[in-house]
């Protein structure tokens, strides 16, 4: 999946020969912290964040003088997590997509970007959420979705992330298409899988909180 449907073509990029003043009111126009400049023949000569240009000398300077030599970009057929470790590690609110020529296409907003992974991770569809510890040596994806929808329930999303430093376990999220938990949950615990949380739509107030308490904890330790 590439980010060639997420390219805004609309947002204006900053050019050389605009001033500080105007490249500040531009970012809180389109209410990003970084900003492409483009030059002549639509060629990428940067990105300028909003901290660079509040640590210029006067508003009245030049953009073109603020730029580093490295243009932070990617093309227009750059899968979405490679794009996502580009934005992450920059730390960037937008990043340039250029063409194979190397000329400025438009842009991707971080903000665009994450709401694609929230609809691919189903988090606005209705349904139950099952939170598991694994040791990384006994990650069995396929065995976990065969225990979960030969019960009848089916999984609309699962993620994946690994603890840091030497830790050997890892989290998984479920994303269900059924309003309560506990049965998959009891299904999954009763096979051997660590289950720190469920948490479903029709539990009441007080058990919710309970789960929520739980996991805040897990997360703590």
């Amino acid at each position: 999946m590439t980010v060639e449907t997420l390219i805004s073509h609309t947002m204006p990029p900053l050019q050389p020969s605009d001033t500080v003043e105007y490249g500040l009111g531009l970012l809180m126009e389109l209410r990003v912290r970084h900003l492409p400049v483009v030059g002549a023949g639509k060629k990428l000569m940067g990105v300028l964040s909003e901290e660079q240009l509040l640590d210029a000398a006067n508003p009245g300077v030049k953009i073109g003088e603020l730029l580093g030599p490295e243009a932070i970009s990617i093309s227009e057929k750059t899968h979405v997590f490679d794009v996502t470790k580009v934005i992450m590690d920059h730390n960037l609110t937008t990043i340039p997509v250029v063409s194979e020529a190397g000329m400025y296409v438009g842009l991707v907003r971080r903000h665009d970007l994450f709401e694609r992974f929230a609809r691919m991770l189903a988090t606005q569809e209705s349904g139950a959420i099952v939170a598991l510890e694994v040791n990384e040596r006994d990650v069995q994806l396929s065995q976990i979705i065969y225990l979960i929808e030969q019960n009848d329930v089916r999984v609309l999303s699962l993620s994946t992330e690994s603890r840091e430093g030497d830790d050997p376990t890892v989290g998984i999220t479920i994303k269900l298409n059924v309003k309560e938990a506990s049965r998959i949950r009891h299904i999954l615990e009763h096979n051997g899988y660590h289950v720190v949380a469920a948490f479903g739509e029709e539990e009441d107030s007080e058990d919710l909180l309970d789960r929520v308490q739980e996991f805040l904890h897990y997360l703590e330790v």
